[in-house]
């Protein structure tokens, strides 16, 4: 088994390298991370050989899954100078990167990719396979930003707007308790709340500030009676930019986790605007949590 009864939550940590600086620091961030949980970690880089099979000659596949090898042993091999102890498993596969990854952490694992990929102009903001992975996430996924070692650790913040975030409150709960850290659940309530919304309801600001106050006091309630031990912080503010006020407040926090809300695009699901913004703007590494999922259970 790879998790330790005492510590509930996901079981392993799976982590994408490709070669990149953005990668190397995921790797090393998922290694602190199973290292903390105790648990075991997987690397996983795909050739894709497979798919341009019919344009490259049987010397071209064989130098590039060396590569891959390669790659995959100088990693591992500076994971275990930092963490002896942790227990290290590489993956080399001919297809794609992101269905492996899904692949490898199965139900409850937890992928790590890095937030710039190998790529064109594109993977400067994130990696085709980080977009993948985050729009079509049934597990959690970590996109890792900033360092892979922050100077100070500070606070796990988790972002609820509802009570449909009651998994992103306690995953965050979670990940704050490996790290012996205080847990900071952040309700932002959007300034641009338009005349019609507002004339909807009898009292108008005074009902839409108190129903904010009912959501994050009912989240931070359920999360001190599921985690006694745990010190938690619920604060809320008011902003016009949402994924601004969480950027700013990442500029304090070691990971902040999220919901990772979605919408349906032409091909597929897509990430909303919110949730890009926090990939491609914060301060430290993103958890996103699926609204649909493990991270959405209950605490056992």
């Amino acid at each position: 088994m790879d998790g330790t009864p005492a510590r509930p939550g996901p079981s392993r940590v799976v982590v994408g390298v490709d070669g990149s600086p953005s990668a190397r620091t995921a790797a090393m961030w998922a290694a602190a991370e199973a290292a903390l949980r105790g648990s075991t970690l997987f690397l996983v880089h795909g050739a894709d050989t497979d798919t341009q099979a019919p344009f490259l000659s049987r010397a071209e596949i064989v130098r590039s899954r060396q590569a891959g090898r390669d790659l995959l042993d100088r990693t591992a091999e500076a994971i275990t100078a930092r963490h002896p102890e942790l227990t290290v498993v590489t993956e080399l596969t001919g297809g794609g990167a992101a269905d492996r990854l899904r692949g490898a952490a199965a139900l409850t694992g937890t992928i790590v990719v890095g937030h710039r990929g190998l790529g064109g102009f594109p993977s400067l903001l994130l990696g085709s396979v980080g977009l993948q992975l985050a729009a079509g996430a049934t597990t959690p996924v970590v996109v890792v930003r900033g360092t892979a070692e922050p100077v100070e650790a500070g606070v796990v913040l988790a972002a609820v707007r509802d009570e449909a975030d009651m998994g992103c409150a306690r995953a965050g709960a979670r990940e704050a308790l490996l790290r012996k850290v205080p847990l900071r659940l952040l309700h932002i309530r959007s300034a641009g709340l338009s005349a019609r919304s507002r004339a909807a309801l009898p009292h108008g600001d005074d009902e839409i500030a108190r129903a904010h106050v009912r959501v994050l006091a009912s989240l931070s309630e359920r999360v001190r009676e599921e985690f006694p031990g745990l010190t938690v912080h619920a604060d809320g503010q008011q902003g016009r930019s949402v994924p601004g006020a969480l950027v700013d407040a990442s500029h304090h926090a070691g990971l902040l986790v999220v919901g990772g809300r979605r919408s349906p695009g032409y091909l597929g699901p897509t990430l909303g605007r919110t949730t890009l913004s926090l990939l491609q703007h914060t301060h430290c590494p993103v958890e996103l949590i699926p609204r649909e999922g493990p991270g959405h259970g209950s605490a056992s």
